[in-house]
């Protein structure tokens, strides 16, 4: 594996400063029954990492005395961890939107044959990674056999509900360019998922979220070793809008790893890049209590282009039409 943080450390990104917080991002591990190519996480099934009870007891906390308005749950694939329900409930019990980071073939996997209706149950939306709508084109990302069980599981959810009018379960895909390109327009390719997924599936959704493919663990080592990096860090600076500032997800959301520590976003997670209070090499959940962070300066990098460019991307698709 590749370090790209070393590529990444000379920047001249502009200085964004945080606004209102009002998402709580929290990865409860890297553990995943997938290798995806494009995975900016590098989970898998050999991952160890996974929070413990303790540290879900700390975000239930925050959770309790923050005024969150949503709790974005990722991973690997967050099913796994043995305290993923009781984070759910809790949070549900408190009215907060909870969002499941969602592979679909989750369900498949023993254990999990009734995770979808437990998800229902809760209403928790779902936002499901579906990087094409062709079988061969998922399977050469995310391995053979995935795309059927992913469609099946895109099917168990329509039965149960989700994006059905007037059910209130929502069910967002998410796509990502197979290489080192941008995502092409959202609103475009939104129309060709659903035509293709109902006509040929049956399959209905919400919207679908184009996200940008960051230059940083598994998908960033594809690029060097290909020597692919620098010419995609040229797409992204080429490609930079300053009208996406005002919306980049860090702004309003922190990301919380499996030991509690705390990142201004996902990618910094990955590149190990805290969110820094006081003089403290690392700032844990607990750290937080009751105080306010509006105003504070992000930590940037040069991956931050891949927020930027074009559309713009973040963990809700493009931030421009």
């Amino acid at each position: 594996m590749h370090a790209t943080l070393p590529l990444l450390q000379d920047t001249d990104f502009p200085p964004v400063k945080r606004g209102k917080l009002t998402t709580l991002q929290v990865n409860l591990g890297y553990l995943c029954n997938q290798s995806c190519l494009h995975c900016h996480v590098n989970a898998g099934p050999t991952r160890t990492e996974i929070m413990t009870r303790d540290n879900i007891g700390h975000i239930i906390a925050f959770l309790r005395t923050s005024g969150i308005a949503t709790l974005d749950i990722t991973g690997g694939a967050p099913e796994l961890n043995p305290h993923f329900r009781d984070l759910v409930c809790a949070a549900r019990a408190l009215n907060i939107e909870v969002i499941d980071r969602c592979n679909l073939t989750i369900f498949e996997q023993p254990g999990h044959a009734d995770t979808a209706e437990f998800l229902a149950a809760q209403g928790v939306n779902i936002t499901a990674s579906l990087p094409c709508y062709l079988e061969d084109n998922v399977e050469q990302q995310r391995g053979k056999g995935v795309f059927g069980a992913s469609i099946r599981g895109l099917q168990k959810l329509n039965v149960l509900g989700y994006a059905k009018p007037g059910s209130g379960l929502i069910l967002n895909l998410v796509y990502n360019p197979q290489g080192p390109s941008l995502p092409p327009p959202q609103q475009a390719l939104e129309a060709d998922y659903r035509k293709h997924l109902s006509e040929h599936y049956g399959v209905m959704f919400n919207h679908l979220y184009t996200i940008t493919n960051m230059p940083i663990q598994r998908f960033g080592s594809t690029l060097v070793s290909k020597n692919q990096f620098h010419g995609y860090m040229d797409l992204l600076r080429s490609a930079y809008q300053e009208s996406n500032l005002d919306a980049v997800m860090c702004r309003s959301l922190i990301s919380v790893d499996w030991q509690g520590y705390v990142y201004d976003c996902d990618f910094n997670q990955m590149l190990n890049l805290p969110l820094r209070i006081n003089a403290k090499p690392r700032t844990h959940i607990t750290d937080l209590m009751n105080r306010d962070i509006t105003g504070r300066p992000i930590v940037v990098k040069d991956h931050c282009y891949g927020c930027t460019a074009g559309q713009g991307s973040s963990c809700g698709g493009a931030l421009t039409d």
